[in-house]
């Protein structure tokens, strides 16, 4: 950049900058915002200077020059190196804090080295003084406020890293030095900046005035809005976030703290997508599921395809319902697909024995899905000249049970003989309950056999004499057939030996 400069002051020369926009500190765009910034200025800037320029040589001078891309920016210099007692001050215009408490001013500016100034005196110097000035309003006037640190309150006093030289001069080369200092809290509406000169060589070629601020963010499934930083660099100012749609809390307060750099930091509490929804761009979105697809609780998890005969009826679905025909339990697992009751059972076979009976059989077709297929045992009791089948009563045993039979087997006993009976067996499963439709069954028919009478249960002594006893008693509970005849065995009391009496009829006892 080539800057006019004042002849009878010492002469600065050509000046190398970069392109304006690449002095703004792009990796802070994201969380600062800027208040002034000189290299955008289209016209003069127009800065306030002390001694008022044209009554003094040792005024700051505004001059103009053209970047590397031929734009056009706006500097101030000075240079009065040989006089002692320098007091040379430019402020700038009225700045509005638009609510920031905290304020950061970048420098970009280039210094001569004194050393390399010949016969300059000892009062030369390769710094400056960085001012501010509070105020509710633009009120400020060529001697208002007074050119003084107070009522101007001093931010630092700026050094170089790196001074110039008339060798660097010479071979057109320029250091650039650049510096941020921050000064706060301030609470008026506005403020302005001044740059004092005590003695030095330089040029003050770009400035830039920022606050921090912490960016809207979502995080933790919440939304953020833009906070900025606090008054102080060490400052950490607390904001509540809220959820994002379709989100709820999981651990509350939610949180976030904006430091003083304009950081996000120390998150608390967190939301989750509710049932129904699954996090998308990378947790910015809760999203309903698809038809298809369910979720059916509040978390991180992500909608997941509807198991087998089951379907969704509408987006955002927390469970999927089963189709015509399936059924689910209340303690089946969500993910489990949907079940039905089963077939009947396969190859029944029935094996009598007198009045007892073995059914066996081989399990089910089709389980319906299932693995809790138990069986059922049906007992019907046919003919008697009572028009039918009824189902039969108490007396029959089953072993090891006649309902939720886990073993394809039973055995049942206590049947009447030469009777005739239907069993049915069925299956049922967990579901079975849910169906509007009868257990499936397959089923036998059997008669029993002949079978030996129960025994005598009440015998009465009806008679006797020295030599003779004459006996009486009822007919079994249970003749099963025509009984023929009867056997009474007898002993005497004081011999072991028993005697026989075959061929009692039922009518003659």
């Amino acid at each position: 950049m080539l800057i006019n400069h004042n002849p009878a002051q010492f002469p600065l020369c050509l000046i190398v900058v970069w392109s304006a926009r690449c002095l703004l500190s792009d990796c802070f765009l994201s969380s600062t915002e800027t208040l002034m910034d000189s290299t955008t200025a289209t016209a003069e800037l127009g800065w306030t200077v002390f001694p008022v320029s044209g009554s003094s040589e040792n005024s700051w001078e505004e001059v103009s020059g053209y970047d590397e891309n031929m734009n056009t920016i706006r500097t101030y210099q000075v240079c009065n190196v040989f006089d002692n007692n320098q007091n040379n001050w430019v402020r700038t215009k009225y700045i509005r804090r638009r609510g920031a408490q905290r304020i950061h001013v970048e420098m970009k500016f280039s210094v001569r080295d004194c050393s390399s100034i010949p016969k300059v005196p000892g009062s030369c110097k390769e710094t400056f003084n960085l001012y501010y000035y509070e105020s509710d309003s633009d009120t400020a006037n060529k001697g208002f406020p007074a050119w003084m640190e107070n009522p101007w309150i001093k931010v630092d006093t700026i050094a170089a890293d790196e001074s110039f030289s008339q060798v660097d001069l010479g071979g057109r080369v320029m250091k650039i030095n650049t510096e941020v200092r921050s000064f706060g809290p301030i609470s008026k509406h506005g403020f302005y900046l001044a740059f004092q000169d005590y003695g030095g060589c330089m040029s003050l070629i770009a400035v830039r005035v920022f606050y921090r601020k912490c960016p809207r963010v979502i995080q933790n499934g919440a939304v953020f809005q833009e906070t900025l930083s606090g008054a102080e660099s060490t400052s950490l100012v607390a904001a509540r976030g809220v959820c994002i749609p379709n989100a709820e809390e999981v651990d509350v307060p939610i949180k976030l703290y904006c430091n003083g750099d304009g950081e996000w930091m120390v998150p608390i509490g967190r939301c989750m997508c509710k049932a129904g929804h699954e996090a998308v761009e990378n947790g910015t979105l809760c999203r309903a599921c698809p038809s298809g697809f369910f979720k059916p609780i509040q978390g991180d998890a992500f909608c997941m395809q509807c198991p087998i005969n089951s379907r969704t009826t509408n987006e955002g679905a927390t469970n999927c319902v089963c189709r015509n025909g399936y059924y689910r339990t209340d303690s089946d697992p969500f993910q489990m697909p949907c079940t039905t009751v089963p077939s009947a059972p396969q190859n029944l076979v029935s094996m009598v024995n007198e009045t007892s009976l073995m059914l066996e059989w081989q399990p089910p077709r089709e389980s319906g899905g299932r693995d809790d297929v138990v069986y059922n045992i049906i007992c019907k009791s046919c003919g008697g000249g009572r028009g039918g089948c009824t189902r039969c009563g108490d007396n029959v045993q089953f072993v090891p049970r006649q309902l939720g039979l886990t073993e394809p087997r039973v055995y049942i006993s206590d049947l009447l003989a030469h009777t005739q009976y239907t069993f049915e067996v069925q299956a049922v499963n967990g579901v079975s309950d849910q169906s509007p439709l009868s257990p499936q069954y397959s089923s036998v028919n059997i008669t029993t056999n002949q079978a030996a009478p129960s025994t005598v249960s009440i015998m009465h002594q009806v008679s006797r004499s020295v030599d003779s006893i004459t006996l009486s008693w009822s007919q079994p509970d249970q003749p099963n057939g025509v009984i023929l005849d009867y056997e009474l065995q007898y002993y005497e009391k004081t011999s072991s030996v028993k005697y026989r009496t075959p061929g009692l009829s039922y009518d003659k006892p």
